[in-house]
């Protein structure tokens, strides 16, 4: 009977780790050269084993539904994507967050208030307003008075304080520094520090080195610092593009496009997969957050009104999924966003966490970013990303035919991250049994869904003669035929073999013994109970893609 290794999640972080190397599903990047941090390679297995959670994802969210197509756009998008996104704002400009709504922006191009200005901060909806209510007291020591969504009590003193004033008081109960700005959305002075922040990679393209036209420019110049950062970064800009950091602003900027092509009607969703590219300045556990990794996301386009409904199915719809190829169902949970937490587009957020090693740790997050993102693209491109209902009245008119910008829930996942946590999931050892000198071992066991297997099923001659090699390689060359991934395996004693298949999530061995030559028969062993039966030669294709279709 297996048993999950539990006593010590370090443990099992250190185990699974060592499993990953040893049989060649995740090396270290440029190991020889003594590696580069927060990189990694996908071997033999990891790729493999990598490829099936993402053509199941495909299958589950494209190939299986009507109302969803997907999309395979560029890693470089035009430099201006990112300016609409606000991604770009974090590159040369000094970034500052909001420490009461998390949002982030540029200091320079922020509100300033005058001095004597009073400072209502401005939620989106009264739960808002009560919890940013309730983080400020907490926070800062004070109780801002709430009516509806807005929050009263502070006003800018001068150039350098903010107060609190109580209503009816002429005099600040409390002083707070006061960077001279707001955030652009709230209107709160509470602020972080400003910084550069770098989140994307930034590079050059065209054939003119960038180096030299900086060179040229700051030639026999004696400048400050922030002049010739200045000049820099004027330089850079006119030749810099971006590798993406996402890969969710691809299905914005080609709605249109998409819409007219395909003939969508909404509600309808546009998936993809791929590599995205983040300057993380916190790496941590293993591939869990990285630098470079790969993402499954989907862009489900709703009528106003109705992101709520989609949200809840598209919540409960992505849970469903992990849990169909998890064993350990209990170590998955859904949160809840609280309103501090929401991104400024947002309105309402859910995660999809899995109980880490380490702790709970979010897998995916399934988002509903109101109309933010068509808008911003709508207003910097000067291309109209609306939707068109001919059927639908138009509340301004009272007439057939509306545009509206659709809202989006958004499920954006992580491959190398679910990657993972199936690791995690399946890892086992078995029970204490004793090896051919007598001794105890325990046997790692990867019971990985059949699914997500990189090798469904192993063919094993029990010996390296009498003919068995050949029949073998009959068989494995027939479920290569039928597109079943298998494995001709004939190295070392049988027990070893199914051994190290275990170890790698095989869940199927095919023997093929000296009763094979005589009456075509196999023994099927089965990974997760070690169980073995006797089926015709003819009938094992058939048997083992029943089990992987019915898994």
């Amino acid at each position: 009977m297996s048993q999950p290794l539990r006593d010590d999640d370090s443990d099992l972080m250190k185990e699974v780790i060592s499993l990953c190397k040893q049989r060649g599903f995740v090396f270290p990047s440029s190991e020889i050269y003594g590696g580069l941090k927060s990189c990694y390679d996908y071997g033999p297995l990891g790729v493999e084993l990598k490829r099936n959670i993402m053509n199941e994802w495909w299958r589950a969210m494209v190939h299986q539904r009507e109302d969803i197509v997907g999309l395979d756009a560029s890693i470089i998008m035009h430099p201006r994507v990112w300016e609409a996104s606000g991604h770009l704002a974090g590159f040369a400009d000094p970034l500052v967050d909001c420490l009461i709504s998390k949002e982030r922006f540029r200091a320079d191009n922020a509100p300033r208030p005058a001095v004597g200005d009073a400072l209502p901060l401005s939620c989106s909806d009264k739960a808002q307003a009560k919890a940013y209510q309730a983080a400020i007291a907490e926070k800062y020591g004070i109780e801002l008075r709430r009516e509806g969504r807005i929050l009263h009590g502070l006003k800018v003193i001068d150039e350098t304080t903010v107060g609190f004033f109580p209503d009816g008081s002429e005099e600040a109960k409390t002083e707070f520094p006061f960077r001279g700005y707001v955030s652009p959305t709230l209107g709160c002075p509470f602020l972080s520090d400003e910084r550069m922040f770098n989140l994307m990679f930034r590079s050059s393209l065209g054939s003119i080195d960038p180096l030299d036209e900086m060179a040229r420019a700051l030639d026999g110049k004696a400048l400050a610092a922030a002049e010739i950062r200045g000049i820099l970064e004027q330089k850079m800009r006119e030749t810099a593009i971006y590798l993406r950091p996402e890969t969710a602003q691809a299905m914005f900027v080609q709605f249109a496009n998409i819409l007219q092509a395909m003939a969508l009607k909404i509600p309808f969703g546009i998936a993809q997969m791929g590599k995205s590219f983040r300057n993380e300045i916190t790496v941590e556990h293993y591939t869990f957050r990285s630098c470079e990794f790969e993402q499954m996301e989907m862009e489900y386009f709703v009528e106003p009104g109705k992101q709520k409904e989609a949200l809840e199915y598209w919540k409960q719809e992505r849970l469903d999924w992990y849990l169909r190829y998890a064993k350990e169902k209990s170590k998955f949970r859904l949160r809840r966003h609280e309103a501090q937490e929401l991104a400024h587009y947002a309105d309402d957020c859910y995660d999809i966490e899995y109980e880490y090693p380490w702790g709970w740790g979010e897998l995916e997050g399934v988002a509903s970013r109101t109309d933010y993102d068509l808008r911003k693209h709508s207003e910097h491109s000067g291309v109209r990303l609306t939707y068109f209902d001919q059927d639908a009245i138009d509340p301004e008119t009272g007439k057939k035919g509306r545009h509206y910008f659709p809202y989006v829930i958004e499920p954006a996942a992580g491959a190398t991250r679910t990657t993972l946590m199936y690791l995690l999931d399946a890892f086992e050892y078995d029970s204490p049994r004793p090896d051919a000198q007598g001794r105890e071992k325990r046997r790692r066991v990867l019971k990985l869904h059949p699914r997500l297997a990189p090798y469904k099923v192993a063919v094993l001659p029990l010996v390296k003669r009498d003919g068995m090699p050949e029949q073998a390689r009959e068989i494995v060359q027939e479920f290569f035929r039928s597109g079943v991934h298998a494995k001709y395996d004939e190295q070392h004693q049988i027990g070893k073999r199914y051994s190290r298949h275990d170890e790698v999530g095989t869940p199927y061995c095919l023997t093929v013994d000296g009763q094979t030559l005589e009456d075509r028969t196999v023994t099927i062993r089965y990974r997760d109970t070690t169980e073995q039966e006797r089926i015709k030669i003819d009938e094992a294709l058939h048997v083992v893609k029943k089990r992987l279709e019915e898994a």
